[in-house]
């Protein structure tokens, strides 16, 4: 299915995209601003499916897009002529050729089948100043019929110039509740399972289902809460086995790190109120009692601050090995 009701949160831009539909004042340019994986792609495609759906205008209260037309069966299986996917050769950039050779090439031919010709360009904050120096001259005299998305993860990355020709819509966190939802019902997990992957995804409903599906997850999961468990009697041989262990996790290291500061802020919250409910790793319950009984609310502050600590040295090149080993020292005489 892809209609505005399956588009999960994002209220306030669902509702601006209605009614530029229901009012028929549907702008040239929109940008789609929200980090990796919370679901630009998936408005993107509903919107452009609906501004072309072959029921829009037919009757009063019709459901649209309606999934079930000629354009909107092209659409749905990627094959709508007049909805257009800008693709980029070189994997980091979306190069000037790119733009004059799929959009300001291409806007005066009239659409093929459609009222509209849809242009979606996935991460454009990828653009060179060059690449939005061209856009720019078709977003400043655009043919009628012509609607540009562009989606981004860094909205920032854009020349104020294009900002200003464009409906900029910023995504928003989606509600835990609506996120725990969506995966005991879509993927049919447990609500255990549900939980860990609320708590990491912070409201973007695509890491939440990556991480719902992710056998690596689960993996860096149980690798971290082994460690956690024991690590207060481990030798420093079997400190240094940890953190050869962890390189193999460098590229998820976030949600290595991420899986030791729920598991602290589980700790802290049990010592504070003894409540159960509202832990993450509630299963661990008699682990975190015990981590909880034997450390002081100093060392699991200290705990959490070298966590941010050992995230600034990574992003700031420091050896892997060298900070892992710091921050496991550092959990075992603090946590």
């Amino acid at each position: 299915m892809a209609g505005f009701q399956d588009i999960i949160g994002q209220e306030q831009i669902k509702e601006h995209l209605r009614n530029a539909i229901s009012t028929g004042k549907i702008s040239h340019a929109y940008i789609i601003n929200g980090e990796k994986s919370s679901g630009k792609e998936f408005i993107a495609k509903v919107f452009a499916m609906a501004i072309q759906c072959e029921e829009r205008g037919k009757q009063a209260g019709a459901v649209i897009p309606c999934q079930k037309c000629g354009s909107c069966r092209k659409a749905l299986s990627d094959n709508q002529p007049d909805i257009i996917k800008v693709t980029h050769e070189k994997a980091g950039t979306i190069s000037v050729d790119d733009i004059r050779a799929q959009i300001s090439g291409d806007v005066d031919f009239k659409p093929y089948s459609s009222p509209y010709k849809v242009y979606i360009m996935n991460e454009a904050e990828k653009m060179t100043p060059q690449a939005q120096n061209a856009l720019l001259k078709t977003l400043e005299e655009p043919p009628e019929y012509v609607v540009i998305l562009l989606l981004t993860s860094n909205v920032e990355a854009l020349l104020p110039t294009i900002l200003s020709r464009c409906v900029v819509l910023n995504m928003k966190p989606v509600p835990d509740n609506l996120v725990r939802q969506y995966l005991m019902k879509e993927l049919q997990i447990t609500d255990y399972k549900a939980e860990v992957c609320v708590a990491f995804a912070r409201g973007n409903i695509g890491k939440a289902k990556h991480l719902a599906t992710s056998e690596e997850f689960e993996n860096i999961k149980s690798e971290v809460l082994s460690l956690l468990k024991y690590i207060q009697d481990m030798e420093l041989n079997e400190m240094i086995a940890a953190v050869k262990r962890a390189n193999e996790y460098k590229l998820e290291i976030n949600d290595y790190l991420d899986i030791i500061l729920i598991w602290y802020r589980d700790v802290l919250l049990f010592k504070a109120t003894n409540d159960v409910n509202s832990l993450v790793f509630r299963e661990e319950l008699s682990s975190l009692r015990k981590v909880a009984a034997r450390s002081s609310y100093e060392g699991i502050e200290n705990v959490i601050r070298s966590l941010e600590k050992a995230k600034k040295r990574l992003d700031a090149n420091v050896s892997f090995e060298l900070v892992m080993q710091l921050l496991f020292e550092e959990i075992q005489q603090n946590g």
